[in-house]
């Protein structure tokens, strides 16, 4: 297992991360999966054995339930504090009330006492904004993250599922008023939907944040049960809930390019599709989550899997973006340097 540091920070944070959307299994989340506490326990147990030292998850999950589930498996399992980055989300909806959702400050600090107490611990590692709240002023929300940091009950903050305007707008405020820097940026990415490479992955790549990947099966689409001419069996994830929307004829290109990697490599396609992202040097760490061990074994391995230039070049091809102004523009031509003051016309052709 390989570890990055998150961001611009000195935090140390493995290649991949364990998702638990499907811990608890309640309400809508059933959908994602409904792994109860004992199963639970055991995929952080072998995920900890991996050299996984990050774990996700949200106070929105099952209601809480995730993030029950994780603070009392880590206490029986007796992983130390220290040897766990442990990240959690705040903003939707926990209560019937007004003030029951959002980036409010109210809301933000009465949530994050929540989960310190359903996680059992004492502060949270990573503290992100689970969506863009349009009525709270960005610069309220900061200002709570702040409050948090400087309390000690959050190292670190980010935010997830934002545009690349709204990061940088935050980023500016932060700066201004000396505030927290958001860290972090948790987006869906995948060989299927490349879109964040427009405007988020540039922000990324110049802002020096980290970028946490949820997602990258494509809920499920480029797990190796799908293609032209296979569906899998009533049940699956996909099947009971579509979503991510995905373009199917172009997410069919993919899988057949990655079926015949997978083939060439003696890998799942699951491992092709987790290995390309993690071949992607902008990619901090990519969230993977689980409903059976061995599921989750497959997943891991994709860290063995070393594609070749001419394979991620293959990939690339099928699974790209198409061209959209005003980047194609940018990149029609490089401008020739204007000439220096007072030279002769043609002096710098």
């Amino acid at each position: 297992m390989k570890y990055k540091t998150l961001g611009n920070t000195g935090l140390f944070v493995s290649e991949l991360c364990l998702g638990t959307m499907t811990f608890g299994g309640q309400g809508i989340w059933a959908n994602m999966g409904n792994v109860q506490q004992d199963d639970a326990q055991a995929i952080i147990a072998r995920a900890v054995d991996h050299g996984i030292n990050f774990i996700d998850t949200a106070d929105i999950y099952s209601n809480g339930a995730s993030e029950e589930i994780v603070g009392q498996s880590l206490k029986n399992l007796g992983v130390r504090r220290e040897d766990v980055v442990i990240a959690t989300k705040v903003y939707g909806p926990m209560g019937a009330g007004p003030n029951d959702h959002g980036n409010s400050r109210g809301h933000i600090l009465d949530s994050v006492k929540a989960s310190l107490k359903r996680l059992k611990v004492d502060h949270i590692d990573l503290y992100q904004l689970h969506g863009m709240d349009t009525v709270t002023p960005i610069e309220e929300s900061l200002a709570a993250l702040d409050t948090l940091v400087q309390q000690g009950l959050v190292r670190y903050v980010g935010v997830s599922n934002w545009s690349a305007w709204q990061i940088a707008r935050a980023l500016g405020h932060s700066e201004r008023l000396n505030l927290a820097r958001i860290v972090s940026t948790q987006n869906y990415y995948t060989l299927a939907g490349r879109d964040i490479e427009r405007e988020i992955v540039p922000l990324v790549r110049h802002e020096k944040l980290g970028l946490l990947v949820w997602s990258p099966l494509a809920g499920g689409l480029l797990s190796g049960k799908f293609g032209r001419d296979k569906q899998p069996e009533d049940g699956s994830r996909r099947r009971a809930f579509n979503f991510p929307p995905v373009a199917m004829d172009h997410a069919y290109q993919v899988i057949d390019a990655m079926e015949t990697i997978a083939a060439d490599k003696g890998a799942s396609v699951a491992q092709i599709a987790l290995a390309w992202l993690l071949h992607q040097p902008h990619v901090t760490s990519v969230i993977v989550g689980a409903k059976r061990i061995a599921q989750f074994d497959d997943n891991v391995g994709a860290t063995e899997v070393q594609l070749s230039a001419d394979e991620i070049a293959k990939l690339n091809e099928v699974s790209g973006l198409t061209r959209e102004y005003p980047a194609w523009m940018q990149r029609v031509r490089e401008v020739p340097p204007k000439p220096p003051l007072g030279a002769a016309p043609g002096a710098s052709d």
